[in-house]
């Protein structure tokens, strides 16, 4: 008989090894040291208190050490159009893969930058009204409100065999609207808010945000010109001095011997502020064009953008304006009834990002709305659609919170999309606080224990179930869950809101309550920033504490951001009988070596630029002779070392007792904030640390109206309750807080609920419940009801 033997299982394949991203020794910003093994093509949530190194660890070391090495891939002469990227602070990082990013940064600081645009719909939209609209204007560029209309004539000389002059002409038909630029707004100037008349420009007339007197570039030029008098006051000026004050043609003339160019005031206001995102600007700069400009809808174009030609192309009656002006889902159904084989691929592609929209959650959105007007959560899911539908695999995707801005309503749908990315055997990483989304992980990592110098270890690493009985804070805090309140304050008042009719708002008749915890909720796109932000009067009384980014450098800090720095280098100055100028890193106290930056970078061209530590002042910024002056035995070095917690304690008493800084530094405690260091760059908090310190500037105001927008937004679970006491302290102290929310535990916690919906987009826009949060859950009428009630367990 023949002998059987058993097949031998066959060696594992030398490729099926790496199956995990390795990290080993990551040191960015405030990681100690990191050791870490994350599986590949699965789904791994990173957890911990806001600040405990998650986003250093995710997108600061993993995303863009992966980034980098493509990077390298391409030829030097391709990367010198490429960011310099540098290594980040990590001995070895093994087994990454292709990385893609999506953040929640805000998207479009241009104000022709839509949702259209930023998605590529708006182009395959454009090639389709091409080729089948009716009549034929042109190409796609036609339909581009990014392209003005081109006409030139002249002569041309070819270089070729007998060289002689030709004619040339050149037209484009561009769909820019000529009027407002292709912007659907135009401007109105209140000359007022720009100058005292009653003054001359030697008197200082200007009134415009940053024009000094003595600046040779604003105010010198205006003076020294030679088209006006500087010393007669404005209001007196001939018909011609005034043409040539604000509507001057640009002139070449000399200014101190310097050759600048004149243009009147209108055209310099218009391209230094008009033509720049009103979201991107610093505060007292939106203020001033706020209060200097208004702006209306284009009369030329009725706000669509595009010129008369491209409105006036259609396709079964509908033009690209108001294509792009309906709800997406609504041109979902629009695109789906075009029958034309001739562009099937494209109504097939166009069809496929519409239909993501709707799977997102973003169906309520219009490609006409401006990319810098959506949510950082919206902003984010906009970026995943273009790889909903991608055919890459073994891809690393990398998440910041996708569900911000969600209503619990819409997160399982999220967690739907997470999942099915993981599926098609990609690795998928995030960033999140929510045990909803928490609850999907194949793989947990926890960082902390704490903030700042205090965390940046990795607590646990593991299943959820493993995480649950870890003992962590994350793991402590998962299944909390706020109760109801037993007795709900009573309103001193209202404010009254009649027919809000802003966006989606169908003439919303509602009255806030004062003096008390007012939530406003609903679904995304029910109407809530409208109701909130549109309807509530922004006066002296009102307070608004939004989303928007803080901008800043690398060399701002919180003590620059919050006005801490001013009575910090008044105090030096007092005590050492020197000037304050001494005491800032950006001026006359600054390192002249490094100017005041504590590192010198050298640029490599094409190789990533090196930092490196400034030899003469050690990374501290100053002179060597600015620390020798102390206050309180500490130099001014040392003290923008100090935690806030420390500094409030320093400035509170003893030689270093500083009211006006030690009151800046309790607000900074009382919004969680204790941990941050007074000099760390704004460039390294986390998108949770910079809105509460948002909210800490705003909280010396005297308004007695605060509207908050989302303030849970990358909060850990435990701190939302450390929020709740702050909210409690605001209303107890006799403000009223008006807070745009989704999170059940603010919404438990709420004196009185708005809930807007039912629906989102024109679905929306209606007050579908008011009152306490125990008549929501007892009615369990709305989807807010019905997920507050499964929260709170009733």
């Amino acid at each position: 008989m023949a002998k059987t033997t058993k097949p031998q299982s066959p060696e594992p394949h030398a490729a099926d090894s790496h199956d995990l991203i390795r990290v080993h020794g990551a040191r960015e910003n405030n990681l100690k040291d990191i050791t870490i093994e994350i599986p590949k093509r699965r789904l791994t949530v990173f957890t911990g208190v806001s600040g405990s190194g998650k986003s250093s660890l995710v997108f600061d070391t993993i995303a863009v050490e992966s980034q980098r090495l493509i990077n390298e891939t391409y030829s030097a002469f391709l990367q010198g159009f490429m960011p310099n990227l540098a290594r980040p602070e990590v001995d070895v990082l093994d087994g990454l893969t292709t990385a893609i990013t999506v953040d929640q940064q805000r998207m479009g600081g241009d104000p022709r930058s839509t949702v259209g645009t930023a998605t590529d719909a708006n182009a395959m939209l454009r090639i389709l009204f091409s080729r089948l609209g009716k009549p034929h204007i042109g190409g796609p560029g036609a339909f581009a409100f990014n392209v003005p209309s081109v006409k030139a004539t002249g002569a041309i000389t070819v270089e070729r065999g007998n060289q002689k002059k030709e004619r040339a002409s050149f037209s484009r038909t561009g769909g820019m609207c000529p009027n407002c630029e292709g912007r659907g707004k135009v401007s109105d100037i209140d000359l007022t808010q720009l100058y005292d008349d009653s003054k001359s420009l030697a008197e200082g007339a200007f009134t415009i945000p940053g024009w000094k007197s003595d600046s040779q570039w604003t105010v010198g030029l205006y003076a020294q010109s030679g088209f006006l008098d500087p010393n007669k006051p404005i209001r007196r000026f001939t018909k011609k001095e005034m043409q040539d004050f604000l509507y001057g043609e640009p002139t070449k003339v000399k200014v101190n011997g310097v050759n600048l160019t004149y243009e009147g005031l209108i055209p310099k206001i218009q391209k230094s502020f008009l033509s720049k995102d009103k979201e991107a600007m610093q505060p007292h700069i939106r203020a001033f064009v706020e209060r200097a400009v208004t702006f209306t809808d284009c009369p030329d174009c009725g706000g669509t953008r595009l010129a008369a030609g491209a409105r006036s192309s259609k396709i079964k009656g509908i033009n690209i304006a108001d294509a792009c002006a309906m709800e997406i889902r609504d041109l979902a159904k629009w695109i789906r009834g075009l029958d034309e084989p001739s562009v099937a691929p494209l109504l097939a592609k166009l069809q496929h990002t519409l239909d993501s929209f709707e799977e997102i959650g973003l169906g309520y959105l219009s490609l006409e709305r401006p990319s810098g007007s959506l949510s950082g959560g919206e902003a984010q899911r906009v970026k995943m659609i273009r790889h909903l539908g991608s055919a890459l695999t073994d891809v690393t995707y990398v998440f910041d919170e996708p569900t911000i801005g969600l209503h619990p309503h819409d997160i399982q749908r999220m967690n739907d999309l997470l999942v099915r990315l993981r599926d098609k055997g990609n690795t998928v990483l995030v960033v999140e606080h929510k045990p909803e989304a928490i609850a999907i992980a194949d793989h947990v990592v926890d960082l902390g224990p704490g903030a700042g110098t205090a965390g940046g270890t990795v607590c646990f690493q593991g299943t959820v179930e493993g995480l649950r009985k870890s003992g962590t804070v994350t793991g402590r805090h998962l299944d909390d869950r706020a109760k109801l309140k037993e007795s709900v304050r009573t309103p001193k008042g209202a404010l009254e809101i009649r027919g809000a009719d802003a966006n989606n708002l169908q003439s919303v008749d509602v009255d806030l309550p004062l003096g008390v915890l007012c939530v406003v909720t609903g679904v995304a796109g029910s109407g809530k920033s409208s109701l909130v932000h549109g309807s509530i009067p922004a006066d002296e009384g009102v307070v608004h504490v939004d989303q928007s980014a803080i901008r800043g450098s690398r060399r701002s800090n919180p003590a620059t951001y919050t006005g801490l720095l001013e009575p910090i280098r008044k105090a030096f100055a007092k005590a050492n009988g020197v000037k304050p100028a001494l005491f800032s890193a950006n001026s006359e106290g600054a390192c002249p070596t490094c100017n005041g930056a504590g590192v010198i970078y050298t640029d490599l061209a094409i190789m990533q630029s090196v930092a490196s530590t400034c030899e003469d002042c050690e990374g501290k910024r100053f002179q060597q002779a600015v620390l020798e002056y102390e206050l309180g035995g500490r130099n001014i070095s040392e003290v923008l070392e100090m935690s806030v917690t420390d500094a409030e304690a320093y400035f509170s008493e003893g030689e270093a007792h500083t009211p006006a800084a030690h009151k800046i530094l309790e607000r900074l405690v009382d919004v969680g904030l204790g941990y941050l260091t007074l000099g760390q760059p704004l460039t390294t908090l986390s998108g949770g640390e910079r809105q509460r310190l948002k909210l800490a500037v705003h909280m010396s105001e005297k308004g007695g109206v605060f509207v908050l927008d989302e303030p849970t937004t990358g909060l850990h679970l435990a701190d939302v309750d450390h929020l709740l006491g702050l909210l409690d302290r605001l209303v107890d102290s006799g403000k009223s807080v008006i807070v745009i929310e989704h999170h059940q535990a603010v919404m438990a916690h709420a004196d009185w609920i708005i809930d807007l919906g039912p629906g989102a987009g024109h679905d929306g826009g209606k007050v579908v419940f008011e009152g306490t949060p125990a008549d929501l859950v007892d009615g369990r009428s709305t989807l807010t009801g019905e997920h507050l009630a499964a929260y709170v367990g009733a």
